[in-house]
């Protein structure tokens, strides 16, 4: 046979993968929980007291954990909590949408240091890449003025953009940034910052925020629903994010939804559940810098035409919750995005009653079937931010297997 034959099967691991994993496990273990002793590592994580030790001892040296002051518990002898080093490394995240470009950049617990925008102009990703290198390099100068040393400690760039990703699709479909998708844009950017750089949807980076800063953080099993100009969610899947074959996971936008008394949907869910779907309805200018305010003011306002809208929405996302229960069985559902908080809240409302499904049990997680997350139109770009980090130092199933 002519040729390589491609075999089909697992990566393997070593010694210096298992170590490199409990190494994760207890990085994980402090942002989950704050400060903690070895004793307290130890009985939290199976692993023995020595080898705790010695991974505390590399973190320190690494600059990654700290000791906190002694403290007595009982009759034995004080123990030493340790925290992580807020900088001990640093991220940046950059969120492309279709008018604006948003990059933030957070430390290794997540705290913003730096976040700036601009608008991207109409020219495409030829134009708009010198628009965002720019914003960045403005980004790391304002980060180095905080922290002179942040450079050195930059573990890589998150890009969110919509998707879904390498689908066939017109260059004319405004529901798609085809183009964008099309254009080197990875490699462009990664070559203009010298950064390692990866890609991410934007619901799934605003599960990665919700994850680090909301509402599924320390949850294993969460869905994160995203509302901004299109509609898709974010996957948390055995404390994981489930990015699938295509890196198009969780697309529910694109469903076509059946409503009772409304027939079978011609379109996309997101063409009548998402922030596009609503400016065209209230006649607003997606790229307004003031349409969060503008938003905000009109479902206070309320009116017949906004409030039909609403329960339309909220039926569409309560058949939604129900199906992605029934595959998914998470321990939440989380309703964020980029969408005013007013919106967000007003919607979880509306959903509920729930419907039935197997989320409804005598014992079940103390979290809310549906609960309200971020809303802020920042939040995928923090979650891209958040994305380098997790993939430096979360633990992941992929982070122990040796590269084929």
């Amino acid at each position: 046979m002519d040729g390589i034959r491609s075999i089909r099967a697992k990566s393997g691991t070593n010694l210096g993968g298992a170590s490199a994993h409990n190494r994760r496990i207890m990085i994980d273990a402090l942002r989950v929980n704050g400060a903690l002793s070895r004793a307290d590592l130890a009985r939290a994580t199976g692993l023995t007291p020595q080898a705790v030790s010695n991974i505390i001892e590399e973190l320190a040296r690494d600059g990654l954990v700290r000791s906190q002051a002694s403290v007595r518990k009982g009759r034995g002898q004080p123990a030493t909590p340790y925290q992580l080093v807020p900088e001990g490394a640093f991220a940046i995240g950059l969120q492309i949408d279709r008018h604006v470009t948003r990059t933030v950049i957070v430390n290794l617990v997540g705290d913003v240091l730096v976040q700036m925008e601009a608008k991207l102009p109409p020219g495409g990703p030829a134009q708009g890449v010198v628009v965002i290198l720019d914003l960045i390099g403005k980004a790391r100068h304002a980060l180095t003025a905080q922290a002179p040393e942040a450079e050195k400690r930059l573990v890589g760039l998150g890009v969110a953009m919509p998707g879904p990703f390498g689908i066939n699709t017109l260059y004319d479909d405004p529901w798609m940034m085809t183009a964008w998708q099309n254009f080197p844009l990875m490699d462009r950017i990664a070559e203009g910052t010298g950064l390692e750089v990866a890609l991410q949807n934007d619901a799934a980076a605003a599960a990665t925020a919700e994850r680090l800063l909301g509402a599924a953080h320390g949850l294993d099993h969460a869905i994160c629903i995203y509302f901004g100009y299109g509609l898709g969610a974010g996957l948390i899947l055995n404390g994981e994010l489930y990015g699938g074959a295509h890196a198009n996971a969780g697309e529910i936008g694109m469903i076509l939804a059946l409503v009772p008394g409304d027939g079978l949907d011609v379109e996309p869910l997101e063409h009548y559940a998402s922030m596009a779907a609503l400016c065209k309805l209230l006649d607003f200018d997606p790229s307004e810098p003031e349409l969060f305010a503008m938003i905000t003011d009109a479902i206070l306002r309320g009116g017949p035409k906004l409030d039909q809208w609403m329960d339309s929405v909220a039926e569409r996302l309560r058949r939604t919750v129900q199906i992605l229960e029934s595959i998914f069985d998470p321990q939440t559902i989380i309703l964020c995005g980029g969408a005013p908080r007013a919106l967000i809240d007003r919607l979880v409302e509306k959903i509920e009653p729930l419907l039935p499904s197997i989320a409804e049990r005598s014992r079940r997680y103390p979290e809310a079937r549906l609960q309200a997350g971020l809303a802020d139109p920042w939040s995928a770009a923090l979650g891209a931010a958040a994305e380098p980090i997790a993939r430096t130092f979360d633990p992941r199933f992929s982070a122990i297997l040796k590269t084929v």
